[in-house]
């Protein structure tokens, strides 16, 4: 097991900014592709951005390409995900993922997860 405690979530208003942490135990975090997904009501869970094992390499969902930012910090250990210009369908619960592969945009790929953090945009 890797343990992914992930944090920050909150409620906010439209067009707000959020940062959420997402802190790895055990390995360093070099050793993962690690990875942010999202869950709203009655949708599945969905990508929303994945940074590699060389922290240079990052990809993003298209509905959140130059308005979320993913970035690690290997010294803390932790990934983070910069929201800003939040819409009311950012609301959602976020997960922080770890792969030890190479697993993309594919949820089933990443054999470690966080309980999630919930993020609340009012419109």
């Amino acid at each position: 097991q890797v343990p992914l405690v992930e944090s920050g979530g909150g409620l906010v208003q439209a067009g707000d900014s959020l940062r959420l942490s997402c802190v790895v135990s055990g390995r360093t975090i070099s050793s993962y592709t690690m990875a942010w997904f999202r869950q709203a009501p009655g949708k599945e869970r969905e990508f929303v951005a994945t940074i590699g094992q060389g922290g240079v390499y990052t990809d993003y969902a298209s509905s959140v390409k130059g308005r979320f930012a993913i970035s690690r910090d290997t010294a803390k250990n932790s990934v983070y995900l910069q929201m800003s210009s939040l819409k009311f369908e950012d609301t959602a619960v976020y997960y922080c993922a770890a792969s030890t592969r190479y697993p993309g945009t594919r949820s089933e790929g990443y054999s470690y997860w966080g309980q999630g953090t919930q993020v609340t945009v009012s419109s």
